[in-house]
């Protein structure tokens, strides 16, 4: 089943594009002082938090797949990770030969304080929609993700 689609103007594209572009860079430039604040670069940092995400270990050619990073940057990434604690590399329980990285016991725990605030705003924003408008924004939302994850992941055209 197709969704119903709707035509949308050229001022109300215009209008969404520049709220997603400034939406972008404000987001980038908070999770680089982020970064910072753990010792570790943007990329480093949102590739740790897909290493969580994941729920288990990865290799680092699945992480690679998750992050579009070629495989000698996540090496890289990885070692950084490593060096401060974060991550560890462990054997493969079923494949000796594979290395698997996976998140430090309370590794994620230590940097949760710097993201309190972030959360306290949201609750705040979110309070000023209806429960109705709040679906609205949460579909929204993720097929904006699905098209940046799709686009990330090598499936789909850059936007």
């Amino acid at each position: 089943m197709t969704e119903k689609t709707y035509p949308v103007t050229e001022e109300e594209l215009l209008r969404f594009a520049e709220l997603g572009r400034q939406g972008s860079t404000f987001t980038v430039l908070r999770h680089a002082r982020i970064a910072e604040r753990m010792g570790l670069s943007g990329t480093d940092h949102k590739t740790f938090d897909l290493v969580i995400q994941a729920g288990g270990p990865l290799t680092a050619g699945r992480i690679a797949g998750l992050t579009g990073l070629s495989t000698g940057a996540v090496t890289g990434v990885i070692d950084r990770l490593e060096k401060v604690g974060l991550v560890r590399r462990v054997r493969d329980p079923e494949d000796r030969r594979k290395v698997l990285v996976e998140v430090v016991p309370g590794a994620a725990d230590r940097f949760a304080p710097l993201f309190e605030s972030a959360f306290d705003a949201l609750r705040e924003q979110l309070a000023q929609f209806s429960p109705a408008e709040r679906k609205v924004i949460e579909r929204y939302q993720n097929v904006i993700l699905e098209q940046l994850r799709a686009e990330v992941m090598g499936n789909a055209r850059p936007a």
